[in-house]
Order: C-alpha cells, then structure tokens, then sequence
C-alpha cells in the first residue's frame, strides 16, 4: 500500500544559445538555427491545404490490423495488454497491466523507424488528431508530414504513462484481486516503471531498436531513464526542459500541491471513487502548478493588472485577470486526483544516479555495464565540485547515443541550469554527441508546447541527422 503523508500558456521573439561542446563547456556561443528554420518553414509552405485548415483526416474505409498481444479499443486509443506479473522498482507487483497509446506514420518493415514519444505528467497518449479522436492533440503541430516529427519518415508512438488516468493501469484502475479500484493500494510508481512497461509494448509490435525516444519534463526524464536502461535499444533521444534528478525547489512544489489535494475533505484517503472526487483540492493543485508552468515576463505582457470588471469595487473575491485564469484553469482540468499523487511523487524520487542495475522481469537478469570506456572516474572540476554530480556522471555512463537535451531561460519549474547538468554530466561520462540548446523566451515551462519555430527545428533536425556523416561534438546543426 502507498502511504502518503497526512494533509496539513504575440510573444516576444525567441533566441537560441548553444552550448560549446569544447572543454570550456560553460561558455555560450551564439547560434541561429537559419538552416534548420528554413527547412521547417519550407516544409510548412509546401503542406497540401487539409493539413493547414481545420479538417481533419478522413476515416478510414475499415478498421486496422489487429497486432498480437494489441486489443482494438472502442476508445480512441489502442491498448496494449500485459498478462503477466509485473514488479515494481519501489516494491510490489501489478498482476497485469494495460498501457494505452496512439500512433501515427507507418512502421517500416525493418521496424526501425518507432519514435516512442513520452509525455509530461498529466499528458495522455492523443498528442496528434487522428480519425479516432479529432480533437487536437497536446503536440499537434509537431506530429505530421514534414514537420519536426515527420510521419511520411517515422511512426510515432505515444503512450499514457503506467500510474495515469488515460486509459493505462493506475490507481483509478480495478484491482483484479479485489475486484474494487486500486486507489491508494497501487504500488508506489518510478519513471524506471513507466519506461519498462512502455519497452514492453515495443516488445509486443517486435520493435527491438527505436530511432528515439523523445519527451518533455516528465518525459524528459524518461527519455533519459530508457536510453540508461536499454541503451542497446534506443537510438537517440531528445530530453525537454527536464532534470537528470529532481532538485529541492520542484519537490517543494509538489509537495504543497499534494497537500492542498490531500486536505480536500473528498479525498478520503484515496478512497473517493464511489462518491464526489476531490475537484477542489485538484483545481487549487493545478492552479499553483499553472503558476509553475510559464514566467512572470509572460504573465504581464498578457494579464498586466488588468481587472475582470473595472466598475467593481476590489474585494476579496476574483478581481484581477490573472485570477480569474487561473480559477479556470483549475475549473476545468479533468484528472484523477491519485494519479495525479503518484505521479508527480515519481517525478521527485527520479535520480539518473539510483538506476536500476537490472529490469526485475527480465529472466536474465542481463545487469547494465556499471561503466563506459570513456567514463572518467578521475577528478574533474566542472562535475565533481558536488558529489551528486559525480554520481549523476556515472549514473548516466551507459547512453552513448546522440543526445539533445533543450532547456529554456525562463522556466523556473526545472531552470535551464538543470538541462546544462544533464549535459556537462553526459559529456563527463564520455559521450561526445550531445547538444545542449537553451531558448530565451517567456514562456517558461510550457516552452516545449508553444515555440513550434525553434523546440520544432532543433527536434527535427535531431532526429532527422545522419550521425554516421557527424564530427563528434559539433554534428548537429
């Protein structure tokens, strides 16, 4: 049983810095990224129209190929379904478990070209309209032909993290034991859990190999987390406006966003699924996460101290603009409030320095090479000057894949100076491909949902690179 500790989005232009990959890897250079800009822009001009208008795709005339051990939903996701015992990293089991995505592009017959997309948090698997489900997705202007993630070169595959509420096993789930809703009986969740059970389900479409794994904040983190586990199977990845391990502030944060869940009288210790769910202590959560979520510069070029209603006296009620946004903000979120707990606990006990050494459901047991050839265990200035940075260096020893870590000036959820951690400490553990950009602009956190122009191209090009045809260091443009 989980025990949890008792209650008490006109902007102004962007510009990109790229960090030197030289020795002297804390001095700035400045970068534009014309080329990379310049093909995306092209790409977009030369869209046919139904991809730039409101319509969405046509249904199809029948329904898909069912795949193996992959149940055809009446939902608009697929679901993949996992008979067998499943352990978790903290302790527990799952007896079974179902993860749900969606998916977008053809798989190519050398199964290949799979971009396992991962999400933030909160984030379901519907990042892109589909004949399914049309509303638009989360990365809706990302996902298509000839956009940063390219469906006439890759097949895209987004799922709901395990522990979530959007069709995958979370605590909103029915037990099978009990037959009643987990609710806070659900095993204490890791992101190491959530990328297993995702490599589960490329083990079921026979995908042995993805192109990358990309994925922002949460799935930032777990982007990494995969390229540590299975390094063998990942062949590049893309980590947004996330952390190598979860520092005090965000922690902070979160703690008092569950507590403010936890005090909610509907709470009930978890055990409010036969009667109102916590909607108050959820949308006071979300109200403060969405403070989190974008910049003060950005809060006053919208809001300013712009009034709802200038005739009104003040008084304690919602007064200002930026008030009344966030009531709606908090209104209108629909999640459950136990994932929401569990989750965001995964995201403050993830520590790229405590990997697991082996994946507890591999017969094997096949233990992950506690170090590289380049990995310099002697003395280094820029990452043993504290010791959780030495030990991030070593817990990240195993990605040797290309790797482009983006982090933005403005965001003070995970400040950019935790992407350059993650760099300096990928580079200290010898891999040489790695590029580390930071975006000045004021969108904050939410930087990887709004900058199609710039988070779009650096993607793209990434993911589109030869890196056989790369110097070291500088092959990415």
């Amino acid at each position: 049983m989980a025990v949890f500790a008792p209650p008490v989005q006109q902007c102004l232009r962007f510009t990109i810095r790229k960090f030197s990959t030289s020795s002297n890897s804390q001095t700035l250079s400045g970068f534009t990224s014309a080329s990379a800009q310049s093909r995306l822009a092209t790409a977009t001009q030369q869209q046919p129209s139904s991809l730039l208008s409101d319509r969405k795709p046509p249904r199809p005339p029948s329904s898909p190929v069912i795949k193996p051990q992959v149940l055809r939903s009446n939902k608009p996701y697929e679901l993949y379904k996992h008979n067998a015992p499943f352990k978790m990293h903290l302790g527990g089991e799952l007896p079974s478990f179902e993860i749900a995505y969606e998916s977008w592009g053809k798989m190519n017959e050398r199964k290949d070209n799979v971009i396992l997309l991962t999400t933030g948090m909160s984030g379901s698997s519907h990042a892109k309209s589909h004949y399914g489900n049309r509303q638009d997705g989360w990365w809706e202007k990302f996902i298509g032909p000839r956009l940063p993630l390219d469906t006439e070169k890759f097949h895209i595959i987004c799922t709901n993290s395990l522990g979530g509420c959007y069709g995958s096993t979370g605590p909103s789930s029915i037990n099978p034991a009990t037959g009643d809703r987990y609710a806070t009986d659900f095993p204490m969740v890791t992101v190491w859990d959530i990328v297993r059970a995702q490599f589960r389900l490329l083990d079921s479409l026979g995908v042995e190999r993805a192109h990358a794994v990309v994925g922002s904040s949460m799935g930032g983190m777990t982007s990494l987390a995969a390229a540590a586990l299975y390094p063998d199977r990942v062949g590049r990845i893309v980590s947004i406006s996330a952390a190598a391990r979860s520092h005090p502030y965000s922690i902070a944060l979160r703690h008092v966003q569950r507590q403010v869940l936890m005090s909610d009288i509907n709470w009930k210790d978890g055990k409010y699924y036969d009667g109102e769910p916590p909607q108050k202590g959820l949308s006071l959560a979300r109200q403060i996460g969405t403070i989190t979520y974008r910049s003060g510069p950005e809060w006053e070029i919208r809001f300013g101290r712009k009034r709802v209603d200038p005739k009104f006296k003040q008084g304690l009620s919602t007064d200002f603009m930026i008030e009344s946004y966030l009531d709606h903000q908090g209104k209108k979120w629909k999640y459950d409030a136990n994932s929401f707990l569990y989750l965001s606990r995964a995201m403050d006990m993830f520590d790229m320095s405590d990997r697991p050494d082996f994946d507890p459901n591999d017969e094997t047991k096949h233990v992950l090479r506690e170090s590289v050839p380049n990995f310099r265990d002697k003395e280094d200035k820029n990452v043993t000057d504290y010791m959780h940075t030495h030990h991030l260096t070593k817990g990240m020893s195993t990605i040797g894949c290309p790797v482009l870590v983006i982090g933005v000036k403005s965001d003070f959820l995970i400040p950019s100076w935790q992407q350059k951690e993650i760099a300096t400490c990928l580079r200290a553990a010898g891999n040489n491909m790695v590029t580390h950009f930071e975006i000045d602009g004021v969108y904050g956190h939410d930087t990887f949902l709004l900058d199609f122009s710039n988070v779009g191209s650096a993607v793209k090009g990434h993911l589109e690179i030869d890196v056989s045809h790369s110097a070291p260091g500088e092959w990415f443009i």
